[in-house]
């Protein structure tokens, strides 16, 4: 188990994949779920760092990426409400930057799933954008997710309300994005959701004034700021 101080100093470092690994690693999980695993990413460093990760996403494309980041991982072609896994099969599960991206009719039924398939107490990461900051403003006109990022706090704090999921923590840190350009930016935001290509051609323009606007000059090329919360539930089960 690691200490606390570990823990302070990755939510101190701002970066999203530390944060993580030091929080499953503070809760003793071993087997973990990434739910909406995009191209792998975490569970390539999840299994670096010595913990047994497996990932679940609904885009294909995505999943194909995923398995070259992560050779030998298990990987499911599936959404988050209907998750293809053994009750009791892990001891924690985690949704980074994914649980908004769930329709709102569905986010209930994901985080049952969620509960259904960890452990009882295990750890169910959740790590939310907020609706702010500099990132979040230079997106807006390509997609504004003010709504869809409210509606995945209230469904969170349901489910606690509900029993589902004990609190431990709920912590805000900011992580820091670079990109070379503003197309690099655009390049980025459609990898997510290849449906805001439309919505990013039809306003460039926008774009390119708030990237130039928020963003600050760095080595190299520009930075931009996401506020991020970190909900740390415990699975509550009878």
């Amino acid at each position: 188990m690691q200490t606390p101080q570990a823990l302070n100093a990755a939510f101190a470092s701002g970066k999203s994949h530390d944060v993580i690994v030091e929080t499953l690693r503070f809760a003793g999980a071993n087997r973990v779920l990434d739910v909406g695993c995009g191209k792998g990413r975490l569970v390539a460093r999840l299994i670096a760092e010595g913990f047994e990760a497996a990932g679940t996403d609904p885009n294909p494309r995505a999943l194909e990426s995923a398995r070259a980041n992560a050779p030998g991982a298990r990987f499911a072609d599936a959404g988050a409400e209907m998750l293809p896994f053994d009750d009791d099969g892990f001891d924690a599960v985690v949704f980074l930057n994914s649980f908004h991206h769930v329709p709102v009719d569905r986010m209930r039924q994901a985080l049952a799933e969620a509960r259904r398939i960890g452990r009882r107490g295990c750890p169910l990461v959740i790590v939310e954008p907020l609706a702010e900051g500099s990132y979040f403003e230079a997106m807006q006109p390509v997609e504004d997710e003010t709504a869809i990022r409210h509606a995945a706090g209230v469904a969170i704090a349901d489910a606690v309300r509900a029993g589902w999921f004990g609190l431990k923590g709920n912590v805000v840190f900011e992580t820091t994005s670079r990109f070379a350009n503003v197309q690099e930016f655009v390049d980025g935001l459609i990898a997510v959701d290849p449906a805001r290509r439309a919505s990013a051609e039809r306003h460039k323009s926008e774009v390119e004034r708030r990237f130039r606007e928020c963003s600050q000059k760095d080595e190299g090329g520009f930075r931009l700021m996401q506020p991020l919360r970190i909900y740390w539930l415990a699975v509550q089960k009878n």
